[in-house]
């Protein structure tokens, strides 16, 4: 029998989620506890909603809250479980209403299917009409309870095979009739001791404990209860019965599993002493650039070396074109990539939106060597473009913070960022740890080619001085806050560089729109004549950056026309770049560098600058409104 705790019927849409946190468990002990403390882990993934089905007594029981985790986690405390099977998700949604009957888990209307989804399933209205026709109905606005119900309707019909499970078949049966994407965890009413995942284009990550099973869209959700995990790979079926696992392709074929161990530390993923995990990692980032160049120098300390590559230095001198391709902040990063390896590399870059050059029938030369920067691993359009490329025949390698992730594995080689696990939104160590990565390749690459001994070595010895040039801004932080306080009631700001600078002032300007919700734009300093010049008065604030002594007098001058306009200027300026007394309303020196790495050191106090006005907006920093971490649906 299956509980409902609530019941409104609603014209069906599509549901198109982002991204989405998905938990299931089966073993010896109470599911419900587990589960819960799986999703809050994955919350940063979606927060509208929530939802988790567990059995107790021979009935499914359901409980969905619209909001925080934190409400679902009430709800269940009033009806404590005691059962070892169950399914979750939290839900972040783009179309359809949040509501509780729009949460998931669904519900087949037999009542016999339950499950989880992160995907869409693009051809849902054909299969609703059909399901329709044969008695179904529908509750909800998602296209997920076309697919619970096209599972439900396999159900009734499948007899029990000599082999396998007529609950197992019936997934698979209803999948080989859905277009899109899905990551599916799915529990059915007959079935106590049985769950069933599947995946295509979403992730799913199968946990391997003692005595239980685990089923998530994240490792962080499972790496409290086992560090031993397998992934999914698209088109696979894991049957969990008791405490064992099967996997199969769509045409049951056995699979045997890599088992894979998690080499994370749990309070990596804890809050600590800061009141949020931006601010955590933004004071986080000397550690992980660290652990982005350790073991990475030569021996005589002259290049950068990378054993992931799978490229001889052979095949490195033959490209001379790179296309980088990402998306959001993972793009801004490219940006800068692409000015470090274009001036130390002399290599022709270009970079693409990851979600444009899956589309567009870009010709690439042969000797072009791709490159995708993501740091989930996961990003579906970034993924996509990876598959594009490699369909191509262009060999196509990864920049990615996620072992395991599906770019990890399905590029030809890469570099892993080391950067740890990123909670919130909005990335800050994963980025700066991507510059420093674009950095160190621009080293690799420059040493294959002209780049002396010499200036290898003084290149090295840059860099290795970054960590320590971070802690000393992040010391400064009060004085930033300081500062924020003043521009709290801003709603327009322009970021301004030159060069290096340029992508930091348009990652500036997203970071203040995705957590203080302050329209700001980036801009080349010298672009500013060209239209956002008409922007600037007393309202509307200008961050400039001046981190070259080549560049200085001319980005003086374009604060110069701006203090003409009475608009307020912060600037970001390197201590090698004196300005004229007066000119900056207020200023954040940071300390000199090698040129390659000042755009590392200009990203720090523009990352606190929006996390103290965004606080002192009241903004939620970690869970900003219509945002989730990582695009997985397109």
């Amino acid at each position: 029998m299956l509980l409902l705790h609530y019941y409104l019927p609603q014209k069906l849409i599509k549901d198109n989620q982002k991204m989405c946190g998905i938990v299931g468990y089966l073993g010896k002990q109470n599911a419900a506890g587990i589960l819960l403390e799986g999703l809050k882990r994955l919350e940063y993934r979606g927060y509208d909603s929530s939802g988790l089905a567990v059995f107790e007594d021979g009935n499914l029981i359901v409980t969905r809250r619209v909001g925080r985790v934190k409400e679902l986690v009430a709800a269940v405390k009033k009806a404590p479980s005691q059962s070892s099977l169950g399914i979750c998700h939290t839900r972040w949604a783009t179309h359809g209403v949040v509501t509780e009957q729009n949460a998931h888990p669904q519900l087949s209307s037999d009542g016999k299917i339950t499950l989880v989804h992160n995907g869409v399933i693009e051809n849902y209205n054909t299969i609703q009409k059909f399901l329709i026709s044969k008695g179904y109905t529908f509750s909800s606005e998602t296209d997920t309870e076309v697919l619970c119900n096209l599972i439900a309707y396999h159900y009734a019909k499948e007899k029990e095979p000599k082999e396998g499970s007529r609950f197992a078949q019936s997934v698979r049966k209803a999948i080989l009739h859905v277009e899109g994407t899905y990551g599916l965890a799915v529990l059915c009413a007959d079935c106590p001791n049985e769950m069933v995942g599947a995946r295509h284009g979403s992730p799913l990550i199968l946990g391997v404990g003692r005595e239980e099973i685990l089923l998530a869209s994240d490792v962080a959700a499972l790496v409290s209860r086992t560090p031993e995990v397998v992934y999914l790979n698209d088109g696979e079926v894991v049957q969990i019965v008791g405490t064992d696992f099967t996997i199969s392709t769509l045409d049951s074929e056995d699979i045997k599993p890599i088992i894979n161990t998690v080499d994370w530390d749990i309070s990596e993923g804890e809050l600590g002493d800061f009141d949020h995990f931006m601010l955590k990692e933004i004071f986080e980032q000397p550690e992980a650039l660290e652990n982005a160049m350790r073991g990475r120098f030569s021996l005589d300390q002259s290049t950068a070396k990378f054993g992931g590559l799978n490229l001889t230095p052979q095949d490195l001198r033959q490209v001379d074109r790179i296309l980088l391709c990402a998306c959001g902040t993972a793009w801004h990063a490219c940006l800068t990539i692409e000015f470090l390896i274009e001036k130390y590399a002399r290599i022709p870059v270009e970079v693409e939106y990851a979600s444009e050059f899956r589309y567009r029938n870009a010709p690439l030369d042969k000797n072009t060597l791709v490159m995708v920067v993501s740091q989930s691993g996961e990003t579906i359009d970034t993924l996509a473009a990876l598959q594009e490329s490699k369909r191509k025949g262009y060999t196509t390698l990864a920049i990615t913070n996620t072992v395991g992730s599906t770019i990890a594995r399905e590029s030809d080689g890469g570099i892993y960022q080391h950067a740890g696990p990123e909670i919130g939104v909005a990335s800050t160590k994963a980025f700066t740890s991507q510059l420093m990565i674009g950095a160190m390749l621009a080293l690799f690459l420059g040493r294959l080619r002209d780049m002396s001994f010499n200036d290898g070595s003084e290149l090295v010895t840059g860099l290795k001085k970054i960590p320590d040039l971070v802690r000393e801004i992040t010391q400064h932080c009060a004085q930033i806050k300081s500062i924020a306080k003043k521009y709290t009631k801003k709603q327009d700001f322009l970021f301004l560089g030159r060069l290096s600078m340029f992508p930091i002032a348009l990652e500036g300007a997203l970071k203040l729109k995705e957590i203080s919700y302050i329209h700001a734009e980036g801009y080349p300093a010298a672009e500013m004549k060209h239209g956002p010049i008409a922007l600037v008065s007393e309202e509307c604030p200008s961050v400039f950056f001046a981190t070259e002594p080549d560049t200085l007098a001319k980005v003086v001058s374009n604060m110069q026309e701006v203090k003409a306009r009475k608009g307020q200027i912060i600037v970001v300026r390197s201590a090698n770049c004196p300005l004229p007394e007066g000119l900056a309303d207020d200023e954040v020196i940071i300390p000199e560098c090698h040129q390659a790495a000042t755009p590392i050191l200009a990203s720090i106090p523009v990352q606190l600058l929006s996390y103290y006005i965004a606080v002192e907006r009241g903004c939620d920093v970690d869970k900003p409104r219509n945002l989730a971490k990582s695009v997985t649906v397109e």
